[in-house]
């Protein structure tokens, strides 16, 4: 098995492994793979990056805790809702786990 193990702080916090190998470890144990979900034409459109203040704001999070979830600075954070910075994959990634948004991940 091919499995890369992400370390943080010096604890594993992820293991990643190739997809194959990860539907052989659900169907072993019995477990249903996860399905992915269809785009229906209904669908909510996913928010866009300049909804980032109002998204925060729902979520209850300052813009210092959001950005340190996020790992970067609150200035960079500011930037980036002003709409001067645009944030890479990983930025996005962080933004949309700490925001618990889907969709922002291949934007960038």
């Amino acid at each position: 098995m091919n499995v890369q193990v992400i370390m943080r702080d010096g604890s594993p916090e992820y293991a990643v492994l190739p997809w194959d190998e990860y539907q052989a470890l659900l169907n072993a144990v019995g477990a249903r793979p996860p399905a992915a979900a269809p785009a229906s034409p209904g669908a909510q459109p996913r928010p866009s990056l300049s909804q980032l203040p109002m998204l925060r704001d729902a979520k209850g999070l300052t813009m210092e805790v959001l950005a340190r979830a996020v790992g970067i600075s609150p200035a960079y954070l500011a930037l980036i809702e002003a709409g001067e910075r645009e944030p890479d994959t990983a930025i996005r990634r962080a933004l949309a786990r700490a925001l618990e948004i889907t969709g922002w991940e291949g934007d960038a």
